[in-house]
């Protein structure tokens, strides 16, 4: 019996032999990380450039504009019903008596995403206007525990409303999640519509096909990233403030995403992917991870009936990846009266993208019904 004691000439081999297969495992693996991190390395030294070739591009018909002079004559903080606080500006009409417009953004953008728009009818002095961010984003609150829900949102719009128009007639600009955010109030709240809200402006946004889409996620990498999304939650909330510093360190590959997921010209002005691209990152990672619940499972094609027989205009970009023309077209199956407006060679932020258009438009719908 050998009492577990190692005997023969094999045995023996393998004994001798242990380290230097360590060694050896040791060598392939560091080969491996070296390998893998002078990859990494000459990645981020091809996007560095790229994105800096990009920026320093001739042309750039915005590369004066500071991006940062929004006017409103006040501001004031509205309490949800959950208990966040939304930060809100008001632009008052030089000439009232038109219906007051409130904007509604979109996810991990702000109020600065109607920033063209803002200026527009400023200058047109006829219409009030209200902008807000919505919770999690810009200067709002963050929610104190639990997921994002867009039920949540639409009542927090509710409760701008209640505060900021009390009385007289309101169209609602909803972009992207913002448009969800006014499907949301009409389904709670459908006794606005006709009565109160007499016209809606639908942007880049989807009444329940997002799942089918992951917002633009090829379907490939959506389904593999799928399970996974519950331990981003997780992860944000342990270390959000690590991942959050590693998107900014990241900043180049996140400017060329911006570029790519936003924007639909091959060659988008800079600065407005620089402006997009710093609404994404002031948006944290933990934020995101608790709005993609709400995003993936919404579902509002029945709250669009609230719609009906009041004025909506819908606008899209033909190349928007996030929320394709057939989100938009979906809309229009539901709601057959409906204006649609599909913009050549635009992707998600067409308001930005083709501001000039989008204010046109937008004012005539507006001069239409008020």
């Amino acid at each position: 019996m050998s009492h577990g004691k190692p005997h023969g000439r094999s045995s023996s081999r393998a004994i001798r032999s242990g380290p230097r297969r360590r060694a050896k495992q040791v060598g392939i693996a560091g080969a491996v990380v070296g390998v893998a991190a002078a990859g990494l390395a000459t990645a981020f030294a091809v996007e560095r450039a790229l994105v800096r070739r990009s920026q320093n591009a001739p042309g750039d018909p915005y590369a004066d504009e500071s991006f940062s002079d929004q006017p409103y004559d006040s501001e004031l903080t509205v309490t949800a019903a959950d208990g966040t606080d939304l930060h809100v500006e008001i632009v008052e009409p030089e000439r009232p008596g038109k219906p007051t417009v409130v904007f509604v953004h979109g996810f991990a953008l702000d109020m600065g995403t109607f920033y063209f728009q803002r200026q527009g009818l400023t200058e047109l002095g006829e219409y009030r206007l209200v902008f807000y961010d919505q919770p999690g984003h810009g200067r709002s609150g963050r929610l104190e525990s639990g997921d994002y829900d867009l039920a949540a949102l639409g009542k927090s719009l509710a409760a701008v409303l209640d505060e900021t128009v009390p009385e007289g007639e309101i169209v609602l600009v909803g972009h992207s999640m913002g448009g969800m955010t006014i499907m949301a109030f009409a389904e709670q709240y459908p006794e606005w519509f006709g009565s109160r809200v007499t016209g809606v402006v639908l942007m880049s946004t989807s009444a329940g096909l997002v799942d089918k889409t992951r917002i633009g996620v090829q379907s490939l990498v959506a389904r593999a990233s799928a399970p996974f999304f519950p331990l981003w939650g997780g992860a944000a909330r342990i270390g959000g403030t690590t991942i959050d510093r590693a998107r900014l360190a990241s900043s180049d590959l996140a400017w060329l995403l911006t570029r790519r997921y936003g924007f639909g010209d091959a060659r988008p002005s800079p600065s407005l992917v620089t402006f997009v691209e710093h609404m994404n990152s002031k948006t944290s990672v933990e934020t995101l991870t608790r709005y993609l619940r709400t995003l993936y499972t919404h579902n509002r094609f029945p709250a669009l009936s609230a719609l009906r027989g009041v004025p909506v205009l819908v606008i899209v970009g033909t190349k928007d990846y996030l929320t394709p023309v057939t989100h938009s077209e979906e809309i229009l199956r539901h709601l057959p009266e409906a204006e649609l407006l599909k913009v050549d060679n635009t992707g998600h932020v067409v308001m930005l993208e083709k501001a000039d258009l989008v204010n046109a438009e937008l004012i005539a719908f507006l001069e239409k019904i008020s």
